[in-house]
């Protein structure tokens, strides 16, 4: 009843709704991200982007910052409107998408939810725990990202689900796919990045020039 109740309070979701989940420590949040959820929403037809921010990503060693900090720039960058930011990985107590995603559907079986990532998180995106599983749970969304768009389209993942990809031609009726299915879509890239921005403040804190940045 508790966990019915923490989804119901922040997401508003009705059935036959199109739902984009964009999840990420957002550590900062950048217009790179913004980016990734506009695209999605544009071009798959949408009708709302859950920006998730999660408590802390598993497979990244470097401390994130505070919650309520994160939480607070998705915010500034979601803009409001059709994107809705929330932390109900952390209230449900959860660690890993696979487990969220499976509530969400469980909870909202008439709603169409797309998974959306960019590219450079294709390329990992096989680290994952469950990642198979996610990707029969619900259709996907990648969205090129600059620097990534040969390692995204070559990622074990991209391989192995190949005969899932459907053409970009496709987007706007990929919320309806019987999942596995998956769509690679090239936009206007956007170069921002966590990494470059966070290298930023620690040079900016340790009073020297950054180093090239690596992308991420």
């Amino acid at each position: 009843m508790k966990r019915r109740a923490l989804l119901r309070s922040g997401f508003g979701l009705s059935p036959g709704m199109r739902v984009g989940l964009l999840g990420g420590s957002f550590n900062p949040a950048h217009e790179g991200h913004a980016h990734v959820a506009r695209t999605a929403l544009a071009r798959l037809g949408l009708d709302r982007v859950v920006w998730l921010v999660s408590p802390q990503n598993p497979l990244k060693h470097e401390g994130a910052a505070a919650l309520a900090e994160r939480m607070a720039g998705a915010r500034r960058f979601a803009g409001g409107g059709r994107m809705v930011v929330s932390d109900v990985e952390s209230r449900l107590g959860l660690r890993y998408t696979v487990d969220l995603i499976r509530v969400l559907r469980a909870r909202y079986p008439a709603v169409r939810f797309v998974w959306l990532m960019g590219a450079d998180n294709l390329a990992g995106f096989h680290r994952w725990r469950g990642w198979r599983e996610i990707m029969r749970l619900v259709p996907v969304c990648v969205i090129a990202r600059p620097g990534w768009e040969m390692r995204g389209r070559m990622a074990p993942a991209a391989r192995r689900f190949a005969s899932a990809r459907r053409p970009s031609s496709e987007a706007r009726r990929l919320a309806l796919a019987r999942p596995p299915a998956w769509v690679y879509l090239v936009a206007p890239l956007n170069f921002a990045s966590s990494t470059e921005i966070r290298a930023r403040v620690r040079a900016s804190a340790d009073g020297k020039a950054p180093d090239r940045p690596a992308k991420a």
